[in-house]
């Protein structure tokens, strides 16, 4: 049975959509073929209008399903594809800490790509559906530099800039320089995480974006120099998520490709990541830095299956 897509010029109602939804909700490559071009709201209508139909939360269903099937990485990806974004990155960040060892890159990607109230909603969801709170499960992590920079993260949230400023970018991207070239060769810990903790999301952009135009190079190129350990590291991995996550995720992409099926809970989430931040500028810095387009790239790596299908359909996600 093939599904249709519905767009605002389609003729097809939304009772109608979901009638074949329902009809075909045990297969998965059929869902995820009619979901995977639906915008937020798109699925949002579509989650509603299933529940009043038929009286089942379309979610709950698919959590059966992915419970049933965990390894199933199609039916993992559409059950969070499905979610709201707060509710995905809520499991994405458990999946994160309860690794063996805790995957600090999926937890800064959380906390940087979310305005604040998205980040409250996750830390709420989190709470709700584990029953612990998020920052203290970081804290309960042996610690180390990401665990710092994280909770610093964690704290800019409660920044309430209206807007960014300037004279502040400039300061703060002065303070960084002196911070890294300070005469023990190593950089001053302290500044940096003050800095993060203090400052907004977009605050800590235009920071950056400051330093490189006043001191002719990004700031990461500069944790590269001289005495480099684990706190350079993560800043740098930080910096790149705030500075130009396009660039970011487009590396992540092609580094779970090329690693192939073994690495499919990486493409899985970072996918997703990618349409947060926007799938075509993703896609543009994909193709600008390894010169080929990302569709071909996939289709060349991830064996021809349902899961690739999906992820293919993501690429153009509203």
């Amino acid at each position: 049975m093939e599904l249709s897509y519905v767009s605002s010029s389609s003729s097809m109602t939304c009772k109608n959509e979901c009638q074949e939804i329902h009809a075909t909700r045990n297969q998965l490559n059929l869902l995820g073929r009619a979901l995977a071009h639906r915008s937020l709201a798109e699925r949002r209508q579509i989650k509603e209008a299933y529940r009043a139909m038929y009286g089942e939360d379309l979610i709950e269903h698919l959590q059966k399903t992915y419970l049933t099937n965990s390894n199933d990485e199609m039916c993992i990806m559409l059950y969070l594809w499905m979610l709201e974004p707060h509710e995905r990155d809520a499991i994405l960040a458990n999946y994160a800490i309860e690794c063996r060892v805790t995957d600090y890159k999926a937890l800064f990607e959380i906390y940087t790509r979310q305005k604040l109230n998205q980040l409250f909603f996750t830390k709420q969801a989190y709470l709700t559906k584990f029953k612990r709170h998020l920052d203290q499960d970081i804290i309960a992590e042996p610690s180390n530099s990401y665990q710092k920079l994280l909770l610093a993260l964690a704290a800019s949230h409660n920044s309430h800039q209206a807007d960014a400023s300037q004279h502040i970018a400039k300061c703060d991207a002065k303070r960084l320089y002196e911070a890294r070239h300070c005469s023990t060769g190593a950089t001053d810990e302290s500044v940096v995480l003050e800095i993060f903790s203090k400052r907004s999301i977009p605050q800590l952009r235009l920071t950056l974006s400051s330093y490189k135009r006043i001191y002719g190079h990004e700031y990461t190129k500069a944790l590269k120099k001289g005495m480099s350990g684990e706190f350079e590291e993560s800043v740098r991995i930080v910096i790149k998520c705030i500075y130009n996550p396009s660039e970011y995720y487009s590396k992540m992409i092609n580094k779970s490709i090329k690693i192939g099926a073994a690495d499919r809970s990486v493409l899985t989430r970072v996918m997703l990541g990618s349409t947060d931040v926007g799938i075509k500028e993703v896609k543009s810095a994909f193709e600008k830095r390894y010169g080929r387009n990302l569709q071909d790239a996939i289709c060349e790596s991830v064996p021809d299956d349902d899961y690739r299908d999906f992820i293919l359909a993501l690429t153009n996600a509203p």
